[in-house]
């Protein structure tokens, strides 16, 4: 069995590295990721039985590149024809496999007296050394007996969990993959040193023994359509049960699948703890939280409420607040929250007789990826996907070509801006119209002002709070989709308009007229306030976070400060690395990834993610509309 790139645990992350190279770009990205999510991970050094693999090599990677504090439970060793074995440090043991059973069987021998013992010992020692500088546990039993060797394995085992748990270190094992060599002891370490379900998701623990599990995946298989992969965290998950999905709607689950690495076994039942494959859904996305009814989720909701208000007061009431309900919103939220799309382009099939193929493909790639938005510019008459990123937009189109066998066309990547009005403004519109021999009267007064509380409101001043009391609820809510909709396209760039709030003042309708008529009234005036009132660009504004050798900062900030990048702080990461924070406008960003590899010699490394929108001065909004408009 190979084991993958990135092989995530039940509560922390695998992160395989080539012995013959070492730290590599991808094992940056991954261990970055986890280091976001504060995820306990474990080091499995592979391929040590390649002559030209260098495990002292991998180590030094580790602490110069990653700033991580490996601790090596094993060294490599070899016999005479060149086949690997292990040393474990911890129970002075040497470890060999049988390469006749594929490494099923291996054996247990405890080392004699021998030069290869006191080097065990010595680095028994260490470990010891290191671990009580960072567990109070172990140091106390270290003073105590004032000696290493009285050290018990299985302190020393508790003591590596709770730093790993901490994620103070990062236990290393090595092996060989594809000869099953070390398998058996990185399986072993997972348990030993990653932390237990129940450990890590305490704040499930209100929803007792009902269901509680998380959508993390939905794919799409050839015979059995599309599967939701669920990470069960409390309950137990059976075949036919009734389950919540998204948006409140109620499915059964048909059949759930066991992963047993690419193959699935069909079972009855999956306990909390494990990964579950269930088909039979078709509301559910990724990022939904799965419960058995309405009533499930709200007692859990209440018993989280009363233990959070059993629990001491905090220091800084203002900020826990903010955080608690950041923890509830992720927590009880049926519908994940998905951040706006920062780029978009036009996606259109080969040839008409693959549109229909095409807006399947997209319909199953928006279930799997929910940050991948689809919609329909009436204008254009074009499809127009929303994501966010090149390289996001870049997949895409290879898995329609892949997985669907449509070579699509993407059109030129526009940044997505946004637009907000400049001023208030206030105007009336009477429009009168016969259609089919029917007369068609509307005459609306609206207001466009600043407001980020509500997208549509009622002025309740006396002078017209007697038409607005008039008004039959079905015209209210025309006029107000109408209205709204209208915002979606603004006069500048065609962005959405935000931050802007329409107020209605009064309006007339004649007897007789369509609600059709009314709507496209409404968003008629919308248009025409935005356009006498004129609109500000606002553009995407992205957070960046680089991780670089001290040497190599100077360059990189230089870099930036080029790409009207504002740094928010500069602090330092280990001995030999900065971190720096950066807020830098989207625009300026296009292959940056590339640029900073280019900078660092490929040492630094950076993760960014949105985070909000910027006004624009007005050389740079000049700039942006000749971008939108195709002239430069």
């Amino acid at each position: 069995m190979e084991v993958e790139q990135s092989l995530y645990a039940v509560d922390g992350v695998i992160i395989v590295l080539d012995g013959t190279a070492g730290v590599e770009a991808q094992t940056v990205t991954v261990w970055t990721q986890a280091d976001k999510h504060k995820l306990p991970r474990l080091i499995f050094v592979n391929k040590m039985d390649r002559p030209d693999a260098n495990f002292e090599k991998c180590i030094d990677d580790l602490k110069t590149k990653l700033d991580a504090k490996p601790i090596c439970l094993q060294i490599p060793t070899k016999n005479i024809d060149g086949q690997l074995g292990l040393y474990d440090v911890i129970t002075l043991e040497h470890l060999t496999w049988e390469q006749k059973d594929f490494g099923r069987i291996y054996n247990k021998v405890k080392v004699e007296s021998s030069d290869a013992l006191r080097k065990l010992q010595d680095k028994r020692s260490e470990l010891i050394d290191e671990l009580s500088g960072i567990d109070d546990e172990l140091a106390e039993v270290v003073i105590s007996t004032e000696s290493f060797d009285n050290v018990s394995n299985e302190l020393i085992v508790q003591a590596l969990r709770r730093a790993t748990c901490n994620q103070k270190v990062v236990p290393v094992l090595l092996g060989s993959a594809y000869k099953n060599i070390g398998i058996q002891c990185l399986m072993d370490a997972v348990n030993a040193y990653l932390p237990t379900p129940g450990e890590r998701n305490q704040i499930y623990n209100c929803f007792g023994n009902d269901l509680a599990g998380k959508v993390f995946k939905i794919v799409h298989d050839k015979q059995r359509g599309p599967l939701t992969l669920v990470r069960l965290i409390r309950g137990e998950l059976k075949r036919g049960m009734r389950v919540l999905s998204s948006g409140g709607q109620a499915e059964v689950i048909t059949k759930i699948y066991e992963p047993l690495a690419d193959e699935y076994r069909e079972v009855n039942s999956i306990q909390a703890g494990d990964v579950a494959i269930c088909s039979g859904l078709k509301s559910t996305v990724t990022g939904d939280l799965l419960t058995t009814s309405h009533t499930s989720l709200k007692n859990a909701q209440k018993r989280y409420m009363q233990s959070r208000d059993t629990a001491a007061p905090p220091k800084d009431i203002e900020n826990d607040d903010d955080d608690e309900l950041d923890v509830s919103h992720e927590l009880f939220s049926i519908e994940p929250k998905i951040p706006d799309a920062v780029y978009f382009c036009s996606i259109e099939p080969p040839s008409i007789s693959a549109q229909t193929a095409m807006e399947q493909a997209l319909k199953q790639l928006q279930r799997e990826d929910p940050s991948l938005r689809v919609s329909y510019d009436s204008v254009t008459g074009q499809t127009v996907l929303g994501g966010m990123g090149e390289l996001h937009m870049d997949i895409v189109k290879s898995r329609m070509l892949t997985e669907y066998k449509i070579d699509v066309d993407l059109g030129p990547l526009q940044i997505a801006y946004k637009e907000t009005i400049e001023a208030p403004s206030k105007t009336t519109l009477s429009v009168e119209k016969e259609i089919a021999g029917s007369k068609q009267n509307v005459n609306i007064t609206l207001e466009l002002v600043n407001n980020q509380s509500e997208l549509f409101s009622l002025d309740k001043s006396p002078e017209n709070l007697q038409n607005l009391n008039a008004l039959r609820p079905r015209i209210l809510q025309v006029l107000r989709k109408g209205a709204t909709a209208a915002l979606e396209r603004g006069p500048r760039v065609g962005g959405h308009v935000v931050d802007t709030q329409i107020r209605l003042h009064s309006i007339t309708v004649g007897r007789g007229t369509a609600d059709s008529f009314v709507m496209a009234a409404a968003a008629q005036c919308v248009q025409k306030l935005l356009s006498t009132s004129g609109t500000r660009l606002l553009e995407p504004i992205m957070t960046i976070q680089i991780v670089a050798p001290n040497e190599r900062i100077s360059a990189i900030m230089a870099d930036l400060s080029r790409r009207r990048a504002l740094i928010k702080d500069v602090a330092p990461k280990g001995d030999r690395n900065k971190q720096i924070f950066v807020n830098a406008p989207l625009a300026e960003l296009s292959g940056y990834s590339s640029a900073l590899r280019t900078i660092s010699s490929g040492t630094a490394s950076m993760t960014m993610q949105p985070c909000g929108f910027s006004e624009m001065n007005a050389v740079d909004e000049s700039i942006a509309v000749r971008r939108a408009q195709g002239l430069d």
